[in-house]
């Protein structure tokens, strides 16, 4: 199992000269990925917020192996012809170490999708979303794409270059557990990253639920999220094949942050 730090660009750091210093020290101190939030607003009394592409580009440039990417980008809020342009541009830059996750989006609290006209009906992001995809996988295939749908139209474009990495870049669909109809779409791409599942135990049913709406598991990622510190051994013994770290999001502090990068991944108990 693979584990990853996962965190937002907020506050004490929103500085990507200083990201890119904690993705040197995430790499050195043996994690696999680095993956950063994408949020315009926040609750909470967050103030200060990243652009996770702009800082991605600056934690590429930074390292070399390290697995990176946003985590998860509501694609509903971001023109996919934008998005394809940006993720072919970062995995070119890290030389295919770049990964896409992908969700509906949240209102939230603070109206991150009303404050700005954005579709906030949790059905019609699902349809949006399900659209965006299917022009965005088209655009990075670098095969010709006309696409009218009610959310997006490409009229007969062909984006170039690929994507450095053999078979494209990965994507990753966010689905809150137990939700099957985010489950059904993952399936169809390269790993679902399950939030809210609190129990090793259910990793079986979501293995089961994935395989029956298609998901090819052998080259499958199932991806969960615990706080920095939990132990990863029972994910791992369940069959999850990446297990997220998190940090944040409130009164983040850099050295804070750094230190517990520093300290590593905890070492999975076989």
């Amino acid at each position: 199992m693979r584990q990853g730090v996962f965190f937002p660009a907020f506050d004490g750091v929103a500085d990507p000269n200083r990201l890119a210093e904690l993705a040197v020290d995430a790499e050195s101190a043996g994690w696999d990925g680095i993956f950063l939030w994408d949020h315009l607003l926040y609750d909470g009394g967050v103030t200060k917020i990243l652009d996770p592409y702009i800082a991605l580009a600056a934690i590429a440039s930074a390292t070399t192996t390290i697995q990176l990417g946003p985590m998860v980008t509501p694609l509903i809020r971001r023109r996919p012809q934008i998005v394809a342009r940006q993720a072919v541009t970062l995995d070119l830059l890290s030389h295919g170490r770049l990964i896409l996750g992908f969700g509906i989006g949240d209102d939230g609290d603070v109206g991150e999708l009303s404050r700005f006209g954005e579709i906030t009906d949790a059905v019609e992001r699902g349809k949006a979303l399900s659209e965006g995809l299917e022009v965005l996988t088209g655009l990075l295939s670098g095969e010709p794409v006309h696409h009218v749908g009610e959310h997006f139209t490409i009229d007969d474009v062909t984006f170039q270059p690929t994507a450095a990495r053999d078979g494209g870049i990965p994507i990753w669909l966010a689905a809150r557990w137990p939700n099957i109809a985010p489950l059904r779409g993952a399936a169809h791409y390269d790993g679902v990253f399950v939030i809210s599942m609190k129990d090793p135990d259910d990793v079986v049913q979501l293995r089961a639920q994935l395989e029956s709406f298609g998901a090819d598991l052998e080259h499958f990622d199932v991806v969960v999220s615990g706080y920095v510190g939990d132990d990863p051994s029972p994910w791992a013994h369940a069959g999850v094949d990446w297990f997220l770290n998190w940090i944040g999001p409130y009164d983040l502090d850099f050295d804070e942050v750094r230190e517990m990068i520093v300290a590593g991944p905890r070492t999975v108990e076989i």
